[in-house]
């Protein structure tokens, strides 16, 4: 890396520390959430957030935009949006002094740095997959007309796990364009006292703006250029291809627990994510360390497990666990 690169490098972990104490003001705990959801922009890539309703998630994600100085639109997936209430559509037009009509395109919500998809499995797949052509082409096709989408942008989806009655579940292949699937868990007793004194007690804590979009452009490039050893390429593809139970490669456990594993996108998302963890640590390279760190959140949603699993209890993070454990280089899994 350039010395330029290394500046830039101690400036992001620099702010990342005082960006975790302006949105400390706002959000309590949360904060491997918040981590890798900052991974996930300084990635390019976008992130599926899943958790039960209350735990803050739009509330996170709006206070992560005004952090980041980003635009931010929200959008509440339900049964009746059409792809047009997200794109946009035409409207017809009558100029007041000549009488002449024409037609004016009208911006949807999708056309901001950084957009939350409000439970996206509620809404019909048709509507689903205009929201996933702007996520990996980042422009909208309306009728003839390509228009291309605010930089940087990113795509935050939230999902509510418990509840199934009426939705559109995301297939496989669209849940793969996601970089992330960060599970929101339920606070500590600690944090959920401080939860609800701030909740009922007058708070007018403000985020002050850490970044702007031209900083994150930038980072982005920068975490680009971050050096990988060949051994730690050789990990992460190791790390997929056991997740795959037809693979000379998988483990007996593997081929017993696992119905589909992951496809190639996620040793490209292993390695782009391992770079960004390193980075938001000050570290110039990138090391298996940090390909265990961030694992789960990358693999989660590509390793499929079988019906028995399901039964017996056992998740697609229990054997991602169980394969960092086989795997592994032991002096290498502290982060």
């Amino acid at each position: 890396m350039s010395n330029e690169d290394k500046d830039a490098v101690d400036q992001l972990h620099r702010v990342y520390g005082r960006m975790k104490e302006e949105l400390g003001q706002v959000i309590v705990g949360q904060d491997q959430v918040v981590e890798q959801a900052l991974m996930a922009i300084f990635c390019r890539g976008h992130a599926l957030l899943v958790g039960v309703p209350g735990l803050a998630k739009t509330l996170l994600v709006s206070t992560l935009s005004k952090a980041l100085d980003l635009s931010y639109k929200r959008i509440q997936f339900t049964p009746d949006l059409m792809p047009t209430d997200i794109t946009g559509t035409d409207v017809l037009e009558v100029d007041p002094e000549t009488g002449r009509r024409g037609f004016r395109f009208v911006n949807g919500p999708i056309f901001a740095n950084l957009v939350l998809a409000d439970e996206i499995n509620r809404t019909p797949p048709k509507t689903q997959a205009a929201l996933l052509e702007a996520m990996q082409e980042h422009h909208v096709t309306v009728g003839e007309h390509t228009l291309a989408l605010p930089q940087p942008f990113f795509v935050l989806a939230t999902q509510n796990p418990i509840e199934q009655e009426g939705t559109y579940p995301l297939p496989e292949a669209q849940l793969d364009r996601f970089l992330f699937n960060i599970i929101v868990n339920y606070p500590t007793e600690s944090e959920e006292r401080e939860i609800i004194k701030r909740v009922t007690s007058p708070n007018h804590a403000t985020v002050t703006p850490m970044m702007n979009s031209a900083d994150i452009l930038r980072l982005q490039e920068v975490v680009k250029r971050v050096p990988v050893g060949d051994h730690v390429i050789d990990f992460a593809a190791k790390l997929v291809r056991a997740t795959r139970p037809k693979d000379p490669s998988a483990p007996d456990f593997v081929r017993e627990m696992v119905g589909w594993g992951a496809g190639p996108r996620a040793g490209i998302s292993l390695i782009t994510a391992a770079k960004a963890h390193a980075v938001l640590r000050g570290r110039f390279h990138a090391t298996t360390a940090d390909v265990a760190a961030i694992a789960a959140p990358v693999m989660r949603h590509r390793v499929i497990t079988t019906f028995n699993a399901e039964a017996a209890g056992v998740s697609s993070d229990d054997v991602i666990q169980k394969l960092l454990a086989t795997l592994a280089p032991r002096e290498e899994l502290v982060v």
